[in-house]
């Protein structure tokens, strides 16, 4: 079996694309800030979860949902979950959920939605 090693020779001619920030527009989704949202909220919830040693069963009791959506929540299988139900997740947490409305820079050509956990 042959070993791979990483490539550490480097073309000067490859061109290098910097990322966005968010890997789903980067990928071409069309929903990609909503996913962006939806990935750092559950990622703060599976944060507070663990934090707080909770199982998945004590977990679901305190958000209201059966074992199941709790695992799916863990494995950020996000597909069944709303940003809002995500938020009331949060709160439900004794999490505070703060939303922010600002103008945009001006050296930014869109204006975007982004989450930020403190």
């Amino acid at each position: 079996m042959a070993s791979r090693h990483a490539e550490t020779t480097k073309d000067p001619n490859e061109a290098i694309t910097r990322g966005t920030g968010n890997v789903f527009a980067d990928l071409g989704y069309a929903d990609a800030d909503e996913r962006q949202t939806k990935l750092r909220l559950a990622h703060a919830i599976n944060g507070v979860i663990a934090r707080r040693r909770l199982t998945q069963a004590v977990a679901a009791e305190k958000l209201g949902v059966g074992q199941p959506k709790v695992s799916a929540l863990a494995n950020y299988k996000l597909d069944g979950f709303s940003v809002e139900r995500l938020m009331t997740f949060l709160t439900a947490l004794d999490q505070d959920v703060e939303i922010v409305i600002k103008k945009k820079p001006r050296s930014r050509a869109a204006a975007r939605i982004s989450v930020v956990a403190a």
